[in-house]
């Protein structure tokens, strides 16, 4: 079993920064790829980046170039830098770990944290 734990987020003014971290306990070592997903208020749950454990990326295009996803595995963490915030990129983001290969992980879930960003 993997336990993920995240962090950050809270209220971020728009064109502001936030960083989020997701820290990972239990079978890490089982863990290939991990990522982060959102979900704004009636709207479906989307991925938003995932990284494997050899640091390929993978975005979304609607954050490509603002938003940076990294990974220590020392420290068995994941973080997702968000830049240059906008209003529609409000919502709970969860973090997520994937046994497999899949650029959309989704064997292990965070309980999610929740962005705000004001206009």
């Amino acid at each position: 079993q993997v336990q993920l734990v995240e962090s950050g987020g809270g209220l971020v003014q728009a064109g502001g920064s936030t960083r989020l971290a997701c820290a990972a306990s239990g079978s890490t070592g089982s863990i290939n790829v991990m990522g982060w997903y959102r979900q704004a208020p009636g709207k479906r749950r989307e991925l938003v980046a995932s990284i494997t454990s050899a640091g390929s990326t993978n975005y979304a295009d609607s954050v490509k170039g603002r938003f940076t996803i990294s990974r220590d595995n020392a420290k068995n963490t994941v973080y997702l830098q968000m830049s240059s915030l906008k209003h529609e990129d409000t919502g709970v983001y969860y973090c997520a770990a994937g046994l497999g290969y899949r650029w959309a992980p989704n064997d292990y879930w965070g309980q999610g944290t929740q962005v705000t960003v004001s206009s």
